[in-house]
């Protein structure tokens, strides 16, 4: 698969020029990368966003299309016949592909530190649907996927991308409900496909692909979903802590079955603690990795609901919700990871393990984050800056005066 060239003349002038840099970078030999490669990374989930949001809502979409999934409904591909209906799927499967593919060499051409991303779980729409599954095993359909997805696969591998998936929230392999258990199975395998499909899942957490517990069984129902999964499934998935009714103290129920993440996020509207990083419950998460680098996840409270706090200070939950906060509204996802204290506060576990920003600004967050700690964090504690790569990424994107269109 060629690399999309007109992506390359949709960026800003500045940006371009950082994201050659890096690909240059990148595409040295592994043991001149191994020298320079600093292991912590911060990443950002599913979409790219340009850095100038202000532009018009269609430049934006044409300039943004190119490296973000599409999609489709069953009631509009119900509404087809069948000759339209696979002709959309088709279309969209060859540009959901090629967004990845995009998506990817765009985070491959970033400094090092920033090389993570969570790929989108809607590439390939309807694929466990019962109406329309057909179309994903109709021999063409799987010859393409099988070898445009080694393409991905292979430049992330090239570029060293870290990538993951996240299925949704109706993947629920603890329900007490049989039927769901089994929709959750084949949701989780429809992931798996395609994270074979990019060569991965041959070794435990070469992949990373994540759920929640959820489902009245917990931790119990989990074991038993473990026994159905594929090899390859079984080698990707991690399970996460929720701000409701499965907190960390459940996920190290299954420390000996799989891999842990940690969103310390969920933890602190569940908890109302800021958990640090030398604490034994997250030492027994990263043991839980078997070697492996783990990642945790962060976000903050938005922006707008605390508008009056001070980013000097983190906010306590206590306070918050004897002020009358709710736990529902406490835990939506900021556009930015606006408060330092906080970032100050959750970059330490970057020592330990890598940081996926969940955030309505996605790769814009992710940049002010790591340009936060570059700058702020990483000087404070008179790190040597010679381990990462020299550049203001935040301060470079700004000065881009305009987008450039064909």
């Amino acid at each position: 698969m060629e690399a999309t060239k007109k992506y390359f003349h949709e960026v800003w002038p500045e940006e371009e020029a950082i994201l050659k840099q890096g690909l240059e970078w990148s595409r040295q030999s592994k043991a001149e990368r191994t020298k320079k490669k600093m292991t912590r990374r911060i990443g950002f989930a599913c979409k790219y966003m340009h850095p100038d949001q202000t532009q018009k809502k269609k430049l934006l979409e044409e300039i943004q299309r190119p490296l973000n999934t599409r999609s489709t409904t069953v009631a509009w591909l119900n509404r087809q016949t069948k000759e339209v209906a696979e002709e959309r799927l088709w279309d969209i499967m060859v540009h959901n592909i090629k967004s990845y593919y995009n998506l990817i060499e765009y985070v491959g051409g970033l400094p090092n530190e920033l090389r993570m991303v969570r790929l989108g779980s809607d590439v390939l729409p309807v694929y466990t649907e019962p109406t329309w599954s057909y179309f994903w095993r109709k021999p063409d359909v799987r010859q393409y996927c099988e070898k445009h997805f080694a393409d991905v696969g292979t430049t992330a591998r090239e570029l060293d991308v870290r990538l993951s998936m996240h299925p949704g929230q109706f993947t629920v392999l603890a329900s007490d409900d049989p039927d769901i258990v089994e929709r959750s199975i084949e949701e989780f395998e429809y992931h798996t496909d395609v994270i074979r499909w990019m060569g991965y899942g041959k070794q435990f957490q070469d992949f990373k692909c994540n759920v929640h517990i959820s489902g009245r069984k917990g931790p119990a129902g989990i074991k038993d979903a473990l026994k159905r999964l594929s090899p390859e499934a079984r080698n990707c998935i991690t399970i996460e802590n929720d701000e409701n009714k499965w907190g960390l103290e459940h996920s190290l129920e299954l420390e000996d079955d799989l891999a842990l993440v940690l969103d310390i996020h969920h933890h602190w509207c569940r908890e109302g603690e800021y958990i640090e990083p030398t604490d034994d419950r997250f030492k027994r998460v990263i043991d839980s990795w078997r070697g492996n680098r783990p990642t945790i996840h962060y976000s903050v409270s938005r922006e707008d609901l605390l508008p009056l706090h001070s980013k000097k200070h983190r906010p306590d939950f206590q306070t918050l919700t004897e002020q009358g906060y709710k736990k529902g509204k406490l835990r939506a996802h900021s556009d930015y990871m606006w408060n330092d204290a906080v970032n100050t506060w959750a970059l330490q576990f970057l020592e330990y393990a890598d940081i996926m920003v969940e955030s309505k600004c996605k790769n814009l967050a992710s940049i002010d984050l790591y340009d936060y700690w570059i700058n702020t964090v990483c000087v404070n504690k008179d790190l040597n800056q010679d381990m990462f790569v020299n550049v203001s990424t935040k301060q470079s994107l700004k000065q881009a005066k305009a987008p450039v269109t064909l």
